[in-house]
């Protein structure tokens, strides 16, 4: 839990850290509803201010607007892993009363990127947040309600009380109860309103990329070799180093199952390690696990973990089978498995076969602190490299580079990095250095290059001096090649033959930085066999569902005609086909043979043409499209739609018109400043 004061003066926020322990702070006038005692606050809740940026609603919600609902109210920043870590029972608190609660996720930024309502936005696509977001860059909300700690809580009863306030994780069994004898209570009092609340959040209509949101990435340079953490996608893609994709590691579906490669499921995976040529291991970040890919069974296994996040603290070592917390990144070195355990803030280590996953370094409290291995303070460790000998760790909440050596004398000493509230974008030598959030590490040739991901660049630290300088991005946030490349929070950093192979993860993308020429490319994927649309056998998850009005035709011979276009400034992507099936319910459309069409190098617009023949009834005729599409400049940037059209059909002795279905459609575009 991240707990600090803020005010801002002359426009800088002064952020002081106040140690704190995850603890339970719920003050209610009841919290069983076997004390008899009530369910209704006392303080009245503070309005919102206006002004203020919301995301996944089309209007900003005040209070007064939530009259009738018990409101939940979410303080937390989007780099905070406790943060992340209250999700899940936030979505189960939502499911289990849908018309009674709301909750709004109120962001107030620790770190100035964070502060960006789009990044915010993405983050919220990124982990899957649908509720409500106020973007309270200003900590206006944050200082109303006096809140001193990420994540913290504050719930407010249906006539606008605060009836309690929660600090830490643990929030279903906190406020599971609390929220029933609410219910119980406003029911009877005649004030609860369970009008499901209809917030008309625009629908997701931009198009992907074939990644989504990758968090790291392994180069190999020896077996040619790209592993991809396609961390929202839950699911590992292998690539040659050209980018033709070889292999897709898991079903898509977000759940912790073993299994053969269409089968097997993880949960927003992240940092990757080879053991050998065909061991592949994987931190499982959102299972709380460590997964084995057999490259050559081509199957998963657990090897620990157990899919439940479990606080580590005052133990040396657990049963693999038990709960890890949060393993971020992962590394082979010296025939054991080094886990960067974010969520437990320490690093932890794994012997093949041992059964145990021992702990390697940190106390476990949140806090820049050098020293002996287990006494060590570490905050948040996201990414891990060596040099063969030592480890260099990416301490990502303090905004620090730490080196540990795990010697006779191990110790843990600080780079780069000042303190959990000191951040900036600075180049420099030692204590002068500031960066922003850095998430991945990758050792070259005796420097480490390090991804500063809320920098938006790639940075170089000399592990001997301290000094770091810009090696690629600008710092602005985007998606631009060559020598003044733009990034998006890169992730993950890997190296082969002269490269940096960077997981850019808010753009959906595998970047490529030459060393020697300082260009950058991006990664165009090549997907042939269709492998990055979904595993055979496994349901299809589509971008969009395309309804269209009820056509009435007269009986007969005709036909399906689509009409396929691309928006203005794309073009076909060359390296996948399109991909059209149609079908029909009951007997209303008898399609002739083939009711599929795949099209390499389609030229648009392009027309294709299904005969069918069509009996008296009524039924849904329905077609499945695939489009790979790439923007004419910057062509690299290609994208994948995959839709399902639905034609309601009456079809009727004697209706005006011929047996013919027209259909029209046109991926969108990405938005202006993409």
């Amino acid at each position: 839990m991240h707990a600090n004061f803020g005010e801002l003066s002359s426009g800088m926020r002064k952020l002081y850290l106040a140690v704190a322990v995850l603890a339970v702070i719920l003050v209610v006038v009841m919290t069983q509803r076997s004390t008899g005692q009530s369910y209704v606050g006392s303080a009245p809740a503070h309005e919102f201010p206006t002004g203020l940026d919301w995301i996944n609603t089309d209007k900003p919600l005040p209070l007064s607007s939530l009259s009738g609902k018990i409101v939940l109210l979410d303080f937390w920043t989007y780099g905070c892993i406790n943060c992340i870590h209250v999700i899940p029972d936030l979505k189960a608190l939502e499911e289990k009363y849908p018309n009674e609660l709301v909750v709004i996720g109120v962001h107030s930024a620790k770190f100035l990127n964070e502060a960006r309502t789009e990044n915010i936005r993405l983050v919220a696509e990124r982990y899957g947040r649908t509720e409500p977001i106020v973007n309270d860059a200003e900590f206006k909300i944050w200082q109303d309600y006096n809140i001193s700690a990420w994540p913290s809580f504050v719930l407010i009863d249906p006539e606008g009380h605060i009836l309690g306030r929660h600090a830490g994780e643990g929030v279903y069994r906190v406020f599971d109860d609390v929220i029933a004898g609410m219910i119980d209570t406003f029911a009877a009092r005649g004030t609860l309103d369970r009008t499901p609340l209809t917030l008309n959040a625009t629908g997701v209509v931009t198009p992907r990329t074939a990644l989504s949101f990758p968090g790291k990435v392994l180069a190999d340079e020896a077996g040619a070799r790209l592993f991809v953490a396609d961390s929202s996608n839950d699911r590992i893609v292998i690539t040659d180093l050209a980018g033709v994709v070889l292999d897709v590691v898991g079903s898509g579906a977000q759940e912790l199952k073993d299994g053969d490669f269409e089968s097997a499921g993880f949960n927003g995976p992240q940092g990757m390690a080879l053991a050998g040529p065909d061991t592949l291991y994987v931190a499982d970040t959102g299972n709380h696990s460590i997964r084995l890919v057999d490259l050559a069974k081509r199957t998963v296994t657990t090897v620990a973990g157990n899919g439940k996040q479990e606080y580590l603290f005052g133990r040396n070592g657990v049963e693999a089978g038990g709960g890890l917390n949060s393993p971020w990144d992962v590394l082979w070195l010296d025939d054991q498995l080094i886990i960067a355990m974010a969520g437990q803030h320490q690093l932890w280590s794994l012997g093949p076969g041992s059964g145990v996953v021992r702990l390697l370094a940190g106390s476990g409290r949140e806090e820049l602190k050098d020293g002996a291995l287990l006494s060590a303070g570490l905050n948040q460790p996201s990414g891990l490299t060596t040099d063969g000998s030592v480890l260099f760790v990416a301490d990502s909440e303090a905004s620090a580079i730490r080196r540990v050596d795990q010697g006779t004398n191990g110790r843990v000493e600080t780079l780069v990095g000042t303190g959990l509230f000191d951040f900036g974008d600075v180049d420099g030598v030692g204590k002068a250095v500031r960066l922003q959030h850095p998430l991945g590490l990758a050792y070259v040739d005796g420097a480490v290059y390090v991804a500063d991901t809320y920098n938006n660049k790639i940075k170089r630290l000399d592990p001997t001096t301290h000094e770091v300088t810009t090696v690629f991005g600008t710092g602005t946030p985007g998606l631009r090649d060559g020598d003044s490349a733009e990034f998006y929070e890169p992730g993950g950093l890997s190296y082969a033959a002269g490269k940096l192979y960077v997981a850019d993860t808010n753009n959906g993308a595998i970047r490529v930085a030459d060393l020697a020429s300082r260009q950058v490319t991006t990664l165009a994927l090549s997907d042939p066999n269709g492998l990055l649309v979904g595993a055979p056998n496994t349901q299809v998850r589509y971008d969009e569902v395309i309804e269209l009005p009820t056509k009435t035709l007269a009986p007969g011979a005709g036909g399906v005609r689509l009409t396929l276009t691309l928006p203005a400034g794309y073009k076909a992507n060359d390296l996948a086909p399109l991909q059209v099936k149609w079908s029909s319910s009951g007997a209303v459309a008898q399609f002739a043979e083939p009711t599929a069409a795949e099209v390499t190098s389609p030229d648009y617009p392009l027309v294709l043409e299904f005969p069918a023949n069509f009996a008296v009834g009524e039924g849904v005729v329905t077609g499945d499209v695939l489009v790979y599409y790439c923007r004419e400049v910057m062509a690299e940037l290609c994208l994948i739609r995959q839709v399902q059209v639905r034609q309601p059909l009456v079809v009727a002795a004697g209706a005006a018109g011929s047996a013919d279905v027209d259909v029209a459609w046109q991926p969108p575009a990405l938005p202006d400043g993409y």
